[in-house]
């Protein structure tokens, strides 16, 4: 990580934050920029991007006391893992989690009864789609991870704890900021304050009061059938304990197993009995000895001793979905929304394939971004329209494929059922890249150009996040991902692939554009970079040149690319980077046209947004200017 920029400064790099936090419980103010409710995976990722910002006020409330402290949610996907890698955290979740690295499955010989055999062993597949493993660490510890960010950021944001939200009250003007009615106090003691607010975001779980206060509703059904859910301290014979495993039971049912962190908790998902259709899991009594004791039964002939239940819970499985994220369709005057909705308050589902928290941060972390860039004055109030555009249709497809596997799931346990039970374990490895969180791919819209030229950078998708690129920064050879460099800071990345050519330093069209965005009056470094703001502190520009290391000397490159930045006006050395093998080998592997190169414009989430040609500037500059706003425009040079 680079720090220092603005001047030395001991302790934790990473922390960021005024140099006086408040101290002790926060209340919420009577103004504030952005108003999120909810202290989950959603609210909080949503909190730790929007305090990057120094120039917004945002506030966070939760009804409860302070951070839960066990259980919920486990799984981590490579992709969430790639998120918190821009937040400078996930070598820390790497440290305590446990990694998936294969799956099992057991069943009965021939779909027979009697007992219960390995049919299966193999790597988890999930590895390739990302540089970073599956791994499952408990939501709390994640939650942590997210305050502590959120605490070191530039804002120093803290929640207010034992404050919730209880309403709206009517707003007839756009221009006038939502007033929200909150309960506050120890337990929300009916004392009630007004906040003002010009954004409100719902990240208040399934039941959400905000999703309420806007006239949605979840629309979808139940499948009927009830699971539980333990996370064990355990003595036990079975041999794959320590590997992820789907035991399906002739007669007993179905079992999931999940090994989770620190080398003995394990967690289980244990299917229960069919519930009538008008029957709801909060009617029935299930007790944790009803839950061992079916654990034990479907995993016999090994044996099953529980020394401890850190957590447990039933849930019964079921499917919904909100139409819209947004409030668009009620928003006074301009139709622009104000009002958003996010993770388990838009679409609900079962926790079997571990997409629930991942896909609730993946939301946040779509709209953070665009809404700091509007809040801020940087982008045009539609680019609020694409968030529920685009994780509408990405929560539609989890949807359809948790259906799908919920009802695999059911199958399987019925006697006989050879087949299907074939075909869960089909549908369980054939997912490995959606569970994975990398093959998410956003549809055309003004920050997704579908129409630029893919077939330059074949290998990396527009649409898709920007898959990890292994590479040499050129100034000391230092090995890295380029990933390493998007960081979660709200940054767009202009990423240059130059052309392979016999000139020592730039192709002479990477020179030409360099020329163009530093002079133009239509480059948009210039258009949309604030008077005295680093140059880079809107869009970064990135160079990969197609050279050895040893024959790049970054001094000599143009100021773009080794800019002075910060209070100091310190140079900037790590914008250049090369390939580790041969340029025309790696350029090959990545997809990318080693003869024309080419540039990647990249979304503050990672997306790519585009992919033009190294003489194509001016499609840059038409791409920026359909959604942002210029709050600078520079004299002509």
């Amino acid at each position: 990580m680079d720090y220092h920029i603005d001047g030395f400064r001991p302790g934790d790099p990473r922390d960021c934050a005024p140099a006086s936090p408040a101290p002790g419980p926060q209340e919420p103010p009577a103004e504030t920029d952005i108003l999120i409710v909810g202290c989950g995976p959603a609210g909080l990722m949503l909190g730790a991007q929007l305090a990057q910002f120094p120039d917004l006020h945002t506030t966070i409330i939760d009804a409860k006391a302070g951070p839960i402290a066990v259980g919920q949610a486990d799984g981590v996907s490579g992709r969430s893992l790639e998120i918190f890698e821009g937040f400078g955290f996930s070598n820390r979740v790497l440290e305590e989690a446990y990694e998936l690295r294969a799956i099992s499955f057991w069943g009965h010989k021939d779909g027979q009864s009697g007992p219960i055999q390995r049919k299966d062993k193999r790597a988890d597949g999930r590895g390739q789609f990302s540089h970073f493993p599956h791994v499952v660490l408990n939501q709390a510890r994640v939650h942590d991870f997210l305050l502590d960010t959120m605490a070191k950021a530039p804002v120093g944001l803290r929640p207010c704890y034992n404050t919730g939200f209880d309403g709206l009250l009517p707003q007839t003007d756009h221009n006038q900021p939502i007033r929200v009615r909150l309960s506050h106090g120890p337990e929300q003691e009916d004392r009630e304050r007004i906040i003002e607010t010009r954004y409100l975001v719902g990240c208040d779980g399934a039941h959400s009061a905000v999703r309420r206060a806007m006239g949605l509703e979840l629309e979808g059904d139940s499948d009927n059938k009830a699971w539980g859910v333990m996370d064990l301290l355990l003595v036990t014979d079975f041999p794959d304990i320590r590997v992820k495993s789907l035991v399906e039971s002739a007669a007993d049912g179905t079992l999931m197993i999940i090994p989770r962190e620190g080398g003995h908790l394990v967690r289980f998902y244990v299917e229960l009995e069919q519930l009538a259709p008008d029957q709801r899991i909060h009617r029935r009594d299930v007790s944790l000895d009803q839950l061992i004791s079916a654990a034990q039964r479907i995993l016999q002939p090994f044996t099953l001793t529980v020394k401890e239940v850190p957590w447990w819970s039933v849930y019964e499985v079921g499917q919904r979905l909100c139409p819209v994220f947004d409030n668009r369709n009620t928003a006074p005057d301009s139709g622009h929304p104000n009002v958003f909705i996010v993770g388990d308050a838009c679409h609900t589902h079962s926790p079997k394939a571990g997409q629930g928290m991942n896909v609730s941060m993946h939301d946040s972390f779509n709209l953070g971004w665009k809404l700091a860039a509007v809040a801020r004055g940087y982008s045009q109030p539609e680019l609020l329209l694409s968030y529920s555009d685009e994780r509408q249709t990405i929560a539609q497809e989890l949807i359809d494929f948790d259906r799908h596997l919920a009802r695999l799931f059911s199958a399987a346990g019925d006697s006989g059922a050879k087949a299907d039970k074939t075909a869960l374990q089909d549908a369980l490895l054939a997912a490995d890249g959606f569970v994975s969180g990398t093959t998410s791919e956003y549809g055309p819209s003004a920050t997704v150009q579908r129409d630029t030229q893919q077939p330059l950078a074949a290998g990396l998708t527009i649409g898709r996040r920007l898959p990890p690129l292994n590479l040499l920064r050129a100034v000391d050879a230092r090995p890295l991902r380029l990933n390493e460099k998007l960081l979660a800071d709200g940054r767009w990345r202009m990423i240059v692939f130059d052309r392979g050519s016999t000139d020592t330093q730039l192709s002479s069209e990477f020179a030409d554009l360099l020329a163009a965005l530093y002079s133009s009056r239509e480059s948009p470094l210039g258009r949309y970079t604030p008077e005295g703001a680093d140059i880079d502190s809107i869009i970064e520009l990135l160079g990969v040149l197609p050279r050895d290391y040893r024959g790049i000397e970054v001094t000599d490159l143009p100021d773009l690319l080794w800019p002075s930045k910060g209070k100091l006006a310190l140079r900037d050395y790590g914008k250049v980077f090369c390939p580790p093998d041969r340029p025309e080998d790696w350029y090959a592997s990545q997809g990318i046209d080693h003869d024309r190169g080419c540039i990647v414009l990249a979304r503050p989430d990672q997306h790519v947004a585009g992919i033009y040609g190294l003489t194509d500037w001016a499609a840059l500059a038409d791409f920026f200017a359909g959604f942002m706003t210029p709050v600078h425009t520079p004299p002509s040079q």
